[in-house]
């Protein structure tokens, strides 16, 4: 999708991009002036220490011999390739003798170290000029014509000098060409500003690669996001697989929309059921309540029809409190307080509290419990759970072919306690219907001559999973195998 330039200034990665550029660019034209700066003061200390150097040596030969050794010395350097800048001239500027030609008027007038760069010419150049431009009929300028300015161009040079008086007030001059120290200024500032052009155009590559592709995940995201508001729960935010915040961000979101969605699919399957399975015992209600006053029943009769009826209600009670219990345990709360569980004695408490059911219904119930395991829970959301299991297990346990045997047994297997409870009955062969056994008032062909409502299950399955476990239907061949599995971590 192709954004204008004020739409992408509008996204956070582009002005944080920008600012990071111009705050780049900022630093990095600081750093030319810095440096810069600091050549060309360096070069120039370095010039004026060479110049010192030169004066101390020259003051030695006039010292030594006076006028006429301090000429001899200057012609001698004068000569020497790369030499420094020479002049000695008479008290009103005529220059006597050096390899300086001409200069910018008013240098040797001011004693001391020139406060600017100034303009001169060696002494040669003048001829070879007029030779470059055609007019070499030309008388060349005499050494004495210093007064004749000589402008800054392509012709001339500019020097740093010190100009010094000596005793019978003639005027030398010693300095250096700036030449090659601007060469050099201009070099580390030609470098600098392609160094800061090449990283502004990094900067601009940058963006236009990472910051551009950020975008287009943040495009991507927000076009799922609009699929999902418009009622698409199935859809997920787009994970690359890079492992970076997007991803993390996008596996955040897909699991919090898996979960609602998986609420809203339990909504849903509570609605239908609500709408499909408490219908019958309502319209059973109804009809026991009509058949009793159509008739001329005695004062027992409706008692004992009233009694059905509470005893009706009462099991519906029971039904919506299970619904909603598995409601909020699905949701992720409940008020129930969680500590330390002893399973060992959930499992006596509650073998010991089904022995007498089991034994009117011809059903050996054994446990085994070979030592004490604790876990983080509540004891009667546990209780509850392991209640409905055996409960269920003995009810299907009684066609059994053989003796039939309700076994509950709690072992450590690895990083999990399992508390299994296992029957010899029918079982549930397929695959398929282990699967649906524990979604809410599902029952199965088998089990509608039981009595029940399809709840026992779904409600273990959920107290389970609320403790961060899982409920597991395996076949025991014959019979089923209902393992509840919680999370063990050694106590301290």
């Amino acid at each position: 999708m192709a954004l204008s330039l004020p739409a992408i200034m509008k996204t956070t990665a582009a002005r944080l991009s920008a600012l990071y550029l111009l705050l780049f660019a900022l630093c990095a034209v600081l750093l030319v002036f810095y440096m810069t700066s600091l050549s060309a003061r360096m070069l120039t200390a370095q010039t004026q220490e060479t110049i010192n150097d030169e004066v101390l040596g020259l003051a030695r030969a006039y010292q030594r011999g006076g006028l006429p050794v301090l000429v001899r010395v200057v012609e001698n350097r004068s000569r020497q390739p790369g030499a420094n800048l020479y002049l000695i001239a008479d008290a009103n500027g005529q220059i006597l003798t050096g390899n300086v030609q001409s200069l910018e008027p008013g240098v040797i007038e001011t004693e001391g170290w020139t406060t600017e760069p100034f303009s001169y010419q060696r002494f040669g150049e003048g001829g070879l000029d007029r030779l470059r431009s055609g007019t070499a009929d030309q008388p060349a300028p005499q050494a004495g014509d210093s007064g004749t300015p000589q402008s800054t161009g392509a012709k001339g040079h500019n020097a740093i000098a010190l100009v010094l008086r000596l005793p019978n007030q003639m005027i030398m001059l010693v300095g250096r060409d700036l030449g090659e120290p601007e060469r050099f200024r201009a070099v580390i500032s030609r470098a600098l500003t392609l160094a800061l052009g090449m990283m502004g155009l990094g900067g601009i590559l940058i963006w236009f690669f990472v910051g551009r592709a950020a975008l287009k995940r943040i495009d991507s995201v927000s076009d799922a996001s609009r699929r999902i508001m418009g009622g698409d729960l199935s859809g997920r935010l787009p994970v690359t697989g890079a492992g970076d915040e997007f991803d993390r961000l996008s596996e955040n979101l897909n699991s919090m929309l898996a979960r609602i969605a998986m609420l809203n699919e339990g909504l849903k399957q509570v609605s239908d059921n609500i709408a499909h399975d408490l219908k019958t015992p309502l319209t059973r209600l109804r009809n026991r309540a009509e058949a009793t006053l159509a008739g001329t029943q005695k004062t027992e009769d409706y008692r004992q029809a009233l009694e059905g009826t509470i005893a009706e209600s009462d099991q519906l009670i029971k039904t919506f409190n299970a619904i909603l219990m598995i409601s909020r345990l699905e949701a992720g709360y409940s008020s129930e307080q969680t500590g330390p569980v002893d399973l060992a004695a959930t499992v006596s408490d509650v073998v010991e509290l089904y022995e007498p059911v089991a034994e009117e219904a011809g059903v050996v119930l054994e446990a085994t419990v070979p030592e004490t395991f604790t876990i983080n829970g509540n004891r009667e959301l546990i209780g509850q759970a392991l209640s409905n299991i055996v409960d269920n297990a003995i009810k299907y346990s009684t066609d059994a072919a053989k003796a039939p045997k309700v076994r509950v047994a709690l072992e450590r297997a690895g990083s999990e306690i399992k508390l299994a409870v296992t029957d010899n009955g029918h079982g549930i062969p397929d695959d398929a219907d282990r699967a649906r056994a524990t979604e809410r008032f599902v029952r199965l062909e088998k089990s509608r001559s039981q009595p029940g409502s399809g709840l026992g299950l779904s409600l273990a399955k959920a107290i389970v999973t609320f403790h961060n476990g899982r409920l597991d239907l395996l076949p025991a061949n014959p019979g089923l195998s209902v393992v509840m599995s919680f999370p063990w971590r050694e106590t301290p």
